[in-house]
């Protein structure tokens, strides 16, 4: 399945770089394990951040980081299979967890219960 790893990535920052980073790194934890179990990991911040910069975006929170972040997630769980929603405050992760429940799609909110993964 394609799986979508949701959780806080700006929130909680102040927009501090390293602390993005390290949130980043947090949500790409689990994606050796869900792609050992077969599994393709997808996290919205790989794709949005190099369109961002390909659009020419220069400062979190512009415009175009707003035109592009929340909507890369809505069009990722047209395709998605799965939400593993990670601890953490977040308002994007909980809108994904909305969208993915609106479609049917199971949202998981420990590795442990993705199939496969347990």
């Amino acid at each position: 399945m394609l799986i979508l790893i949701a959780g806080p990535y700006r929130s909680g920052t102040g927009d501090d770089p390293e602390k993005m980073a390290a949130n980043l790194r947090r949500l790409e934890e689990p994606s050796h394990k869900l792609f050992a179990a077969g599994h393709v990991p997808m996290i919205g911040e790989w794709v949005a951040l190099p369109i961002w910069h390909a659009a020419g975006g220069t400062s979190v929170g512009d415009g175009l980081y707003e035109e592009i972040f929340h909507p890369v997630a809505g069009r990722l769980l047209q395709l998605c299979e799965g939400v593993l929603r990670l601890a953490g405050d977040s308002k994007g992760a909980d809108n994904d967890v909305r969208i993915a429940r609106e479609r049917g799609i199971p949202v998981w909110h420990r590795l442990e219960d993705v199939p496969g993964c347990g």
